[in-house]
Parts: C-alpha cells; structure tokens; sequence
C-alpha cells in the first residue's frame, strides 16, 4: 500500500488544522488506516485510528480534540485537529494495514507545528 499525506503546516495555538491521506493498492491493507505522530527524540506513538466499518480510537491526549474519519471509496484518511496546543508539535504519519494495531505501511511524514 502507499500512502502520501497533505495537509500539514504552521498554526497558532487554539487553532485548526486538516490532515489527509490517500491510499493505493490493496484493499485488505487498508482495512485499518491511522495517524501516528513522532516527537523529537521519541518512539512513534498513537494519535487515532479507524477501521473500514469506522471504528475508531484515540489516544487520550487528542480525544475531545482531534477527529478521524475516512472516505472508503476515496480510500483516504483524515485527521481534523482543533485546539491545537504546541505540544501537538510532532511529524504526523499516515499508516495502514489489516488491523488498527497492525499498521505496517507507511506515508512519508508531515510536519504539524503549534506556534505563536
């Protein structure tokens, strides 16, 4: 599966950003898709997930905060973050694979930053 994500960028605290991810390839791959986001430094770690029938889950630093939701016939993703705080600040990576924890193919990484 591949997997090119759009939508990242500079906002000010408070503010709203959009992320997007389209995939191609095999639908079996994308039964699960997802944002992942890596702080300096750090491991890789859970911002949400949905499955094809839209199940989701979040992680509870974002819950409240951000939205995934996914167009099946598209095959993308979508990431709506509002109130974003600077430790928000991270690369956010599209993932997909056959279940939400079995993410195992990757985008190439959009940088979201939460400065005033």
């Amino acid at each position: 599966v591949q997997l090119q994500a759009s939508g990242g960028g500079l906002v000010q605290p408070g503010g709203s950003l959009r992320l997007s991810c389209a995939a191609s390839g095999s639908i079996v791959g994308t039964k699960a898709m997802g944002w992942y986001r890596q702080f300096p430094g750090k491991q890789r770690e859970l911002v949400a997930t949905i499955t094809s029938y839209g199940s989701t889950n979040y992680a509870d630093s974002v819950k409240g905060r951000f939205t995934i939701s996914r167009d099946n016939a598209k095959n993308t993703v979508y990431l709506q973050m509002n109130s974003l705080k600077p430790e928000d600040t991270a690369v956010y990576y599209c993932g997909a694979g056959p279940t939400p924890w079995g993410l195992r193919d990757w985008g190439q990484g959009t940088q979201v930053t939460v400065s005033s």
